[in-house]
């Protein structure tokens, strides 16, 4: 079954250079030139992955963003320009699993996109089947994270992270380790989609996720999950 994207993006012609770029690639792609024509097509057709523009002209790409994760877990990429490293990381913290800086290459995207759909289809690894760490319990196999005995909603790299971190406790992991082993591939020394992913774990996680105490900074290397 071929893989049904959504784009959101109001320049037209870089709509249609995407669209037809992407085609080629062999998606099924639906595509929208404002927020709320987004959203409507992401109930309409429930795609594999939505990109997603941070400048649209009706509402925000970041409330589209929130509003996309408040209700599912599917991939998002945003894509905001190459200077905009505010947006790039809202866009981040918002819920955004990748992102791509303009102008868009579309090679480079179908490689970024093929990347993050093989990754969000992988089973998450059977064993260890449960471990636990202050009041949080992660059940690799069963994709499940509880905090205090409830169920904590994480997004797939949330939780692909969370995992990552935890099979190796109180050791220390660069955020080069992580990229390539959460996202797949790297970004040449570009940590701020692990620390942008670390924030928003930590707020879930954390019981003061300004003081962490579970998943800690190694200033100037990268994070470890702390495990007594």
């Amino acid at each position: 079954m071929l893989a049904r994207l959504l784009l959101i993006e109001d320049e037209a012609e870089i709509r249609t250079m995407l669209k037809l770029s992407l085609e080629d690639e062999g998606y099924v792609v639906h595509e929208a030139a404002d927020g709320r024509s987004g959203l409507a097509l992401f109930h309409e057709h429930q795609p594999d992955l939505v990109l997603l523009d941070l400048r649209l002209p009706d509402i925000r790409g970041l409330d589209v963003c929130r509003e996309l994760r408040r209700e599912s877990i599917v991939p998002i990429i945003v894509v905001t320009a190459q200077t905009d490293t505010h947006d790039l990381v809202a866009g981040l913290e918002a819920g955004a699993d990748d992102y791509v800086t303009k102008p868009v290459v579309p090679k480079a995207l179908a490689a970024r996109i093929r990347a993050l759909l093989r990754r969000v289809g992988m089973q998450e690894p059977a064993a260890p089947s449960t471990s636990a760490f202050g009041n949080i319990e992660l059940r690799e196999a069963e994709a499940v994270v509880l905090r205090r005995g409830q169920p904590l909603e994480l997004t797939k790299t949330e939780f692909r992270l969370l995992c990552e971190l935890a099979a190796q406790p109180n050791i220390v992991l660069s955020r080069d380790q992580l990229l390539e082993k959460v996202w797949g591939y790297d970004y040449l020394g570009d940590s701020r989609l692990v620390d942008a992913h670390v924030h928003r774990l930590r707020n879930k996680v954390e019981e003061d996720p300004q003081r962490p105490r579970l998943i800690v900074t190694v200033r100037g290397i990268g994070y470890k999950l702390i495990k007594t």
